[in-house]
């Protein structure tokens, strides 16, 4: 508690010695502005066994967080002060204690092209593949760097960042940092900025290139007869194009890793590689995306022996479509086979005209995605060989495992000024043996999902938003049901009620009604919302990432506030 209140104390001094030296040395001082943001989380326990929920012994959890920032002309400081008396279920529960869990100052020169940052800081390089530092509160991941980052724009079509530090692991009253040391460099060039006869034209061409290693202490294992000695520095880089023309993009990437052994890949010593490229494009009133990606052995972290999302340095972006619909999103949720695969994903968009005989009064957009993954097109090596490296890539191509296979259409169309409507269909195939997300069934899963969504504005200001559900499987726990229902009364009040029933499920004990109704109170940029009943055990992802969600019964209040 001592640590918490003198980091604290040293935080605010910090800020306000640092804010009143600017305000000193500025010819035309300019006045400090102070904003942040307020999160509180507050969850009871009770047991429930038909749902398998579990009461942990303090029979709540509670967790909260405040970021306050400091922002005086170019000068930028600020804190997060995080809470966990203890932590919520689902969340990591090595978190625990309050104290100051974030920190930074921040020095911005537009001008001179010069930004300069201390402490911790978020930070990614391209699509985040080489790294990614950052934070999703509802995962409990918070990956922040904390050292220093440098960004500098010698001239204006190039933009050069730097950084050097350790990544935030874990929190016990006050902020615990990772084993290894990063250091990272990236560098994108505006070539059509560069040279001046090609400032006008409509090709746009900027080449991109990311360097970042990693520092651990080293050692030996032993693997059968074998002793190897672990790599104390491992590098990889990422270098790649993007062409823009008119309102055509094209963008390609390659990435390479040196021999990484770690707990992740069962510490073989292949060389990590990834190639990714992508076409998007619009023609009137059709849009498209074409994405093609294979990942080999690219898991990036800063303490090898650590998995999960502990101590991430990169992010594999996901193939998949994010869904928001809760059957499409929770049962059987995507997450990146980090040790590789290869993906496609096409998506077209098109919007029917207003007052055409498809499109409607107000018009109508369509949706449409299929996005595959499968593993790597590979061999297993034998004798030695297999031990070091573990196998060998053949191709670029797909292999023979499929991971999942996504293909879903939305159409969404304004009927009337009161009512409007969205229609989804989702055929899925997931492999759950790649994905882990159930401990019922392994294998395919072959899943139909069907959704309807309407709103009605009921009067001035109020309106009511149902949805329902319906997942049809003959594999895992069987068929699901949802129904949602959302009534508003702008702009203050809300109530809602969620009913997600596994009707289908072959053991006939286990068909619950999980059920959860709130009701919640906004004023502006404030928000208290009280919500009580069952929530189902499964995963939670966002972005690729996932986390274990215990089943819980309880009462939950949360509340949000800006200033």
């Amino acid at each position: 508690m001592k640590k918490s209140i003198a980091s604290f104390a040293l935080s605010m001094a910090w800020i306000l010695l640092s804010g009143n030296a600017l305000a000193q040395t500025s010819k035309e001082p300019v006045q400090g502005i102070v904003s942040g943001n307020v999160s509180i989380l507050f969850q009871s326990y009770q047991e429930d066994s038909l749902i398998g929920a579990v009461v942990p012994p303090s029979k709540a959890g509670f967790n909260a967080f405040s970021n306050i920032n400091y922002n005086q002309g170019n000068f930028s400081a600020g804190f997060r002060y995080e809470s966990y008396l203890n932590s919520v279920l689902g969340f990591p529960g090595r978190f625990k204690g309050s104290g100051i869990g974030y920190r930074y100052a921040r020095w911005a020169d537009k001008e001179k092209g010069v930004d300069v940052t201390i402490g911790n800081f978020y930070e990614q390089f391209g699509s985040g593949i080489l790294l990614r530092s950052y934070e999703a509160r509802n995962l409990g991941l918070d990956n922040a760097m904390d050292g220093v980052r440098l960004i500098l724009t010698p001239f204006k079509p190039l933009v050069v960042k730097m950084l050097y530090g350790k990544q935030r692991l874990d929190f016990d009253s006050e902020l615990i940092n990772g084993d290894g040391i990063i250091r990272g460099i990236d560098f994108e060039l505006a070539l059509n900025d560069l040279i001046p006869t090609f400032a006008d034209s409509k090709l746009k061409i900027t080449p991109k290139y990311s360097f970042v290693s990693r520092f651990q202490e080293g050692g030996n294992i032993v693997k059968d007869t074998l002793i190897l000695e672990l790599p104390q520095n491992v590098g990889a880089w990422d270098y790649g194009v993007t062409l823009q023309y008119d309102m055509w993009k094209f963008g390609v990437s390659r990435t390479e890793k040196i021999n990484d052994p770690s707990a992740d890949n069962g510490f073989i010593y292949k060389q990590g590689e990834a190639l990714m490229y992508f076409l998007s494009g619009n023609i009137k009133d059709l849009s498209f995306l074409l994405q093609r990606s294979t990942t080999d052995n690219m898991s990036f972290r800063s303490d090898r022996d650590l998995l999960l999302f502990d101590a991430p340095i990169n992010n594999i972006p996901t193939i998949t479509k994010t869904h928001t619909y809760n059957l499409a999103a929770t049962l059987y949720p995507y997450a990146t086979v980090i040790n590789g695969e290869s993906s496609f994903r096409g998506e077209l968009y098109y919007r029917l005209k207003r007052g055409s005989a498809l499109g409607g009064k107000y018009g109508t957009k369509m949706n449409l995605v299929f996005a595959t993954s499968y593993s790597l097109d590979t061999t297993h090596l034998s004798g030695v060989d297999a031990i070091t490296y573990g196998y060998e890539r053949n191709s670029w191509g797909f292999g023979n495992s499929l991971n999942v296979q996504d293909i879903s259409l939305e159409i969404e169309r304004k009927i009337s000024k009161n009512f409007k409507a969205k229609a989804m269909y989702m055929n899925l195939r997931f492999n759950t043996l790649a994905t882990p997300v159930t401990t019922d069934f392994k294998g395919i899963v072959y899943a139909d999902i069907f959704v309807l969504e309407t709103q009605i504005k009921t009067a001035k200001r109020q309106s009511l938003r149902t949805e329902i559900q319906a997942l049809l499987t003959e594999q895992d726990k069987g068929d699901w049901a949802t129904i949602v229902a959302e009534y508003t009364w702008s702009p203050h009040w809300f109530v809602s009620v969620i009913d997600q029933y596994n009707f289908g499920n072959p053991d006939e004990s286990k068909r619950v009604h999980y059920l959860y109704g709130s009701a919640g109170y906004i004023n502006g940029s404030h928000r208290l919302s009280v919500g009580y009943g069952k929530r189902r055990e499964g995963i939670f992802c966002v972005g690729g990432v996932c986390r274990a969600v215990p089943a819980s019964s309880g009462l939950e209040v949360t509340f949000t506030s800006n200033f």
